[in-house]
């Protein structure tokens, strides 16, 4: 079993439900103080599983992380220094909203020794956010990021959506040049889409609104690829975007297979050869850990699944596929397959073979999903 390298902390809690989340989360705060004893609870049980290496990335996501008071937070990290060995110069994340992102809790999450944070702004226009159920004006957006940069965030990152109906072509192109001169290194930018369990699924069916038009978002995309060549930003995944040096190391270490622990309602985990998920739901996570049962469940990976996430991890980023990792981890006749595959089935404008590397241009990143379906081994296939 590999060492984990990363921690992720999953904070379930929302003021409100955006439209367009899919994700598990509660506006039910009662349960709060409950939770942060059960994710100390959860981490004694498991401080084992580090075997000792130190971590290096911690990444508190959710729902909404920046609910949680200072002291909260406090205990939280207090706890896992006294669980888990931490490397003096890792990334520690945080994810906030911009209206509970004052100057003072800035401050005080710096003191408490985040040294990222990603501000979930989704637009810098009123109607826009008023639409995706968001509880913050645009004016606040922009002063959370100052918030954060005055309390010594050097390294911020913001979320955006795209694809939105009620969003021309011209005010996203003006979104991005906001974000573009904000004191960010890196931002998200994710296309609209529709969450089977989501408040806008739900609304689409009861006829209340209309479905996002994949045309507009795959338009939208090509400005937002166009726009970042005269930034100072660079791609490095799909829906990922950094200046030089500052690329998320906790996310990138997923794309790159690295194991972490997952603590939390919902919260995955990974060892190299098994995928573990926590019970889906606060009144299932805290039975699980008070009665002392199996808190999770595990899938073992097989040789087939390891190969498919190799490869739709690969091509999602543009390092893309090392071919000779790839002929050293699954022989040389899937290799091959692979690239007759890309010479077969996917067009020449949607990737690039050089360097011993295979990797999905700005144009192919937009349609990754259907390429790296395509190149997926199957149980009935015998390569």
């Amino acid at each position: 079993m590999k060492e984990k390298n990363g921690l992720y902390i999953h904070i379930p809690f929302c003021k409100s439900k955006c439209v367009y989340c899919g994700f598990y989360s509660t506006v039910n705060q009662k349960d709060v103080d409950k939770y942060v004893s059960f994710l100390i609870k959860e981490m004694a049980l498991r401080c084992r599983e580090a075997n000792g290496e130190p971590i290096k990335t911690v990444y508190f996501g959710g729902g909404t992380p920046s609910v949680l008071q200072t002291p909260q937070l406090q205990q939280i990290i207090n706890f896992a220094k006294k669980c888990f060995s931490f490397e003096e110069d890792m990334e520690m994340t945080i994810e906030g909203n911009p209206e509970q992102l004052t100057a003072d809790y800035c401050r005080n999450l710096k003191t408490l020794g985040f040294n990222r944070i990603s501000i979930g702004i989704q637009s810098f226009h009123d109607e826009i956010l008023q639409f995706l159920g968001r509880k913050h004006s645009a004016k606040e957006a922009l002063k959370a990021v100052e918030n954060a940069h005055n309390a010594g965030f050097e390294n911020i990152s913001i979320d955006l959506i795209y694809g939105v109906n009620e969003r021309n072509n011209e005010r996203w192109q003006k979104e991005l040049d906001t974000a573009f001169h904000l004191p960010i290194k890196h931002f998200s930018a994710y296309a609209l889409t529709v969450e089977e369990n989501s408040l806008l699924y739900r609304r689409i069916h009861q006829h209340k609104t209309v479905e996002p038009d994949e045309d507009l978002a795959s338009i939208q995309y090509n400005i937002l690829s166009e726009s970042v060549e005269n930034s100072p930003f660079a791609q490095y995944e799909v829906s990922n975007f950094a200046m030089k040096g500052w690329e998320s190391k906790h996310n990138s270490a997923y794309w790159h297979r690295v194991p972490y622990i997952g603590l939390g309602a919902s919260a995955h985990s990974y060892d190299g050869q098994h995928r573990q998920w926590n019970a889906p739901n606060l009144s299932g996570y805290f039975t699980q850990i008070e009665e002392g049962k199996t808190y999770y469940e595990r899938e073992t990976l097989t040789d087939i699944d390891q190969h498919n996430e190799f490869v739709l991890l690969g091509l999602r980023t543009r390092n893309g596929i090392n071919l000779r990792e790839m002929e050293k981890l699954f022989g040389h006749e899937r290799t091959d397959a692979l690239l007759k595959y890309f010479e077969s089935e996917v067009e020449n404008n949607l990737y690039q073979l050089k360097d011993n590397r295979l990797r999905l241009t700005p144009q192919g990143l937009w349609h990754a999903d259907g390429i790296t379906s395509g190149a997926f081994l199957t149980n009935s296939v015998d390569v």
